[in-house]
């Protein structure tokens, strides 16, 4: 039971912030590997079976068939062809296998006869210097897992989310890897949910900062939407996010409640923690959105308010400049018999009606908040 209670310090890594270093990852297959395999090892009693020359999935299963233990192979991207040989090898359902080489599914969890399929989105934070209308902040891939008896097959899609760290440190755990295929499966899981909660802390800097510009104090609003296109790029970004954590919910629950046969009961319980984060982080996710939408009706708002205040300004110094111009009219009209024309005093009183006219209302207009 002592390695249960440390199953997951076994297989997480310790938390750093992914503004700081996002760390290494395969953005390609293995240079070394002339196919889309990218690892294939046996493991009995816990630890990996060492080989002179590499294994193939054929000749690893070979192997246990023959003495036991179980076969972990990872390929990255195969294509139809590549995977066909494996699916056969293995007794894989075609649907999945479809599924598999195609990518692009939702988070999900089948059982087929002797294997279950699992789909993770995994996500990973893209740092930037600055947020703007066009910054990717989130890139998603896919890791899809084979889980039988003897087996356990990952099928990875895109440049992020590489397992070789994750398989390491599971080596290096012999008593972990003796609860076979189902534990890999479950340090799987608890790596792409932990991801979700490193990115989810990332992701709400963001949002922090955005906020923080969009209210700060003697901020008079954007009266040409400036900052919309990066609260919205933001949404789209929050949306993708989302999209790979909300569905994964009622796979990891199906994992912890419903009793499985390829399943370790002792590791069954550990998926219930998963679902955990996982609920937490979509949370998290549902609040940003909701947070988003917010700050962008707000920005929205300080836009309107400020063109408002713009076309009070533009109103009033329209009906000050009104008084001189009527004035002039009515006097720019070259009649003979016109009241004080001839009048001394005339143009200095008219002038200075004007300008107290003007004046008056330049006061009126500025005590009622309009200048």
């Amino acid at each position: 039971m002592s390695m249960i209670r440390d199953l997951r310090a076994a297989v997480r890594p310790s938390r750093v912030s992914l503004r700081k270093d996002s760390g290494p990852y395969d953005t390609t297959r293995d240079p070394a590997t002339a196919s889309a395999v990218v690892d294939c090892a046996v493991y009995r009693d816990g630890t990996r079976v060492e080989t002179d020359v590499p294994l193939t999935p054929h000749t690893a299963m070979c192997q246990v068939r023959r003495d036991g233990g179980f076969v972990w192979i990872g390929l990255h991207e195969p294509t139809e062809d590549e995977f066909a040989g494996i699916a056969r090898e293995f007794g894989l359902h075609p649907l999945a296998v479809e599924d598999a080489v195609q990518a692009h599914q939702r988070p999900k969890l089948e059982r087929y006869d002797d294997s279950l399929f699992t789909v993770f989105k995994t996500v990973h934070y893209v740092d930037h210097d600055q947020l703007t209308a066009n910054s990717e902040v989130v890139e998603t891939g896919e890791v899809m897992c084979f889980t039988g008896r003897d087996f356990f097959i990952t099928v990875r899609h895109g440049g992020q989310g590489s397992l070789r760290a994750l398989r390491r440190r599971l080596q290096e755990d012999p008593e972990l890897l003796l609860k076979g295929p189902s534990a890999v499966l479950h340090a799987i899981a608890d790596h792409v949910v932990d991801g979700y909660i490193a990115v989810a802390d990332a992701v709400q800097d963001d949002i922090d900062e955005v906020e923080t510009e969009v209210f700060s104090p003697g901020r008079k609003g954007s009266p040409r939407g400036t900052d919309a296109g990066r609260i919205y790029q933001l949404k789209r970004e929050v949306l993708e996010f989302k999209r790979a954590v909300a569905p994964l919910l009622r796979p990891m629950q199906l994992l912890s409640e419903r009793p499985m046969r390829l399943i370790d009961p002792e590791i069954q319980k550990y998926f219930r923690d998963v679902a955990d984060h996982v609920a937490r982080v979509q949370e998290q996710v549902i609040g940003f959105d909701e947070l988003l939408n917010s700050i962008l009706q707000a920005n929205l708002a300080q836009a309107s308010v400020a063109q408002n205040e713009d076309m009070r300004k533009i109103t009033s110094w329209a009906a000050i400049i009104a008084v001189p111009t009527m004035v002039c009219g009515v006097y720019g009209m070259n009649f003979d018999y016109m009241p004080e024309t001839h009048w001394k005093f005339g143009y200095p009183l008219v002038l200075s009606i004007t300008v107290g006219l003007c004046l008056g209302i330049h006061r009126t207009l500025k005590r009622n908040g309009w200048l």
